[in-house]
């Protein structure tokens, strides 16, 4: 068994300790998309979370916080990019080292544009250029969002993940946490999805059954 380094309690830094206050824009959005999900969660497949849609999961990042299985990692250095492959639902994260610039600013993802650069032994990635699209923490952000992340080797066996969260149209300030990835001798293996994906059909068809009723 794997120990991690760190026994925090709290992924969040600094000295308020919690994530800060929702903008009233953003409260206001949360509240619209809860009204529209209660008349019309069951319309579709386009109506799902996007996780059930298995096209990405909160956690992947940026930032990228815990999940509650399939949390592996492998980080791939090459020249020019460093790239991050999730074991849950099989995303990497390409990341460019060599000096170019950000997209223009209408190109916009659902995981960003990243870019990256190393500050001594840190890897230190800026991810611009969302679609306002995404959730973090369970809020719904904005294209203003912007996350950056600090990879930082401690020793042959611990990276520490640091990362700064900013986006003016969803919290009143800036807020930051931190974690400790541990690594491990084993693989990752497939997280087959879509294959997999029974509760979505599911949940749709009862639905339609009971419209029917």
């Amino acid at each position: 068994m794997v120990r991690v380094s760190s026994l925090r309690t709290s992924l969040i830094t600094g000295p308020e300790g919690r994530v800060p206050d929702l903008t009233p824009e953003a409260k206001k959005r949360r509240d619209d998309k809860a009204a529209y999900n209660r008349d019309h969660q069951w319309d579709g497949p386009e109506s799902r979370p996007l996780a059930e849609r298995c096209i990405t999961w909160g956690h992947e990042g940026p930032p990228m916080m815990t999940a509650g299985y399939n949390s592996d990692l492998q980080i791939l250095q090459g020249y020019g990019y460093v790239s991050v492959v999730q074991e849950m639902i099989h995303e990497t994260r390409v990341i460019p080292t060599d000096g170019h610039p950000h997209l223009p600013g209408q190109i916009k993802s659902w995981m960003g544009d990243p870019r990256g650069h190393w500050e001594g032994d840190t890897l230190v990635v800026e991810t611009t250029n969302f679609n306002g699209q995404k959730t973090v923490q369970g809020a719904w952000t904005t294209d203003k969002l912007k996350v950056t992340e600090r990879f930082t080797l401690q020793d042959a066996n611990t990276v520490l993940y640091q990362f700064t969260v900013d986006d003016p149209g969803t919290w009143v300030k800036p807020w930051s946490g931190e974690l400790t990835m541990t690594k491990l001798d084993t693989p990752l293996f497939e997280y087959a999805c879509t294959e997999g994906n029974y509760g979505m059909a599911n949940n749709l068809s009862g639905a339609r059954a009971t419209e029917k009723k």
